[in-house]
């Protein structure tokens, strides 16, 4: 697998197969989402549209980052959404860098969203598939974001069948920027725990896979069998 590392900017031409990494906080919030019982997440261009689509949805869950507004009924907080029942709603999530990253390649064939708690669910989709080029888009700061980075290699590893360890690149995603400030304070509508869930690798079994649905792009959870129940089959 021909794999390359590209910042949001950087996305020239479409790709045929992209993987979207924000690790602190978007990806590992609608990986919480669906373990809370989402059906799915439809992922805004804005905070506009996020609220409009709350507005004709009144039951749907829309959420942002930062301090909580008007509107929106919690943030992107992995620490705080573990609290809700999501049985069966729809989510409407807008970040800052997550959802952007998705929405910039929705046109590819196949867009995996992805974090470190998704990681292993991910790389064995990958594998399975045998594809021969693959994007991933590192979201954080300008494609500099270590966190992203970090986890993108990580992912694309195990995807070739490598064997590797995870601590080095849970130690690079932990000595982040994006982890000091969540940390520290710095940004707003955090939980203490929040870089910890995100640190977590392989915490759920699914992958998660954005499609167009009707000109909005919709995340859905996608069942990865491990290898011992392909063995099995």
């Amino acid at each position: 697998m021909d794999a390359r590392f590209l910042g949001i900017a950087q996305l020239v031409d479409t790709p045929s197969v992209a993987v979207v990494v924000d690790v602190m906080r978007a990806f590992t919030v609608a990986a919480w989402a669906f373990a809370q019982g989402a059906e799915k997440i439809v992922l805004a261009e804005s905070l506009d549209e996020a609220l409009a689509l709350k507005g004709r949805h009144p039951d749907w869950v829309a959420l942002k980052d930062g301090p909580p507004a008007p509107g929106f009924d919690t943030v992107n907080s992995p620490g705080l959404l573990r609290s809700l029942d999501l049985g069966g709603r729809t989510v409407v999530q807008k970040t800052t860098a997550g959802t952007v990253g998705a929405l910039a390649v929705k046109e590819a064939s196949l867009v995996l969203c992805a974090s470190f708690v998704v990681a292993g669910a991910t790389a064995r989709l990958l594998r399975q598939r045998k594809f021969a080029d693959v994007t991933f888009v590192v979201t954080g700061e300008d494609g500099q974001a270590d966190e992203d980075l970090a986890c993108a290699q990580y992912i694309a590893m195990r995807a070739t069948g490598a064997g590797t360890d995870a601590a080095e690149f849970l130690r690079r995603a932990g000595e982040s920027r994006a982890a000091a400030e969540l940390a520290e304070g710095v940004r707003q509508g955090v939980h203490p725990d929040d870089v910890a869930l995100c640190l977590e690798l392989d915490r759920f079994p699914f992958a998660m896979v954005a499609t167009l649905e009707d000109s909005l792009m919709v995340l859905r959870r996608y069942a990865v069998p491990s290898p011992t129940v392909e063995a099995s089959i």
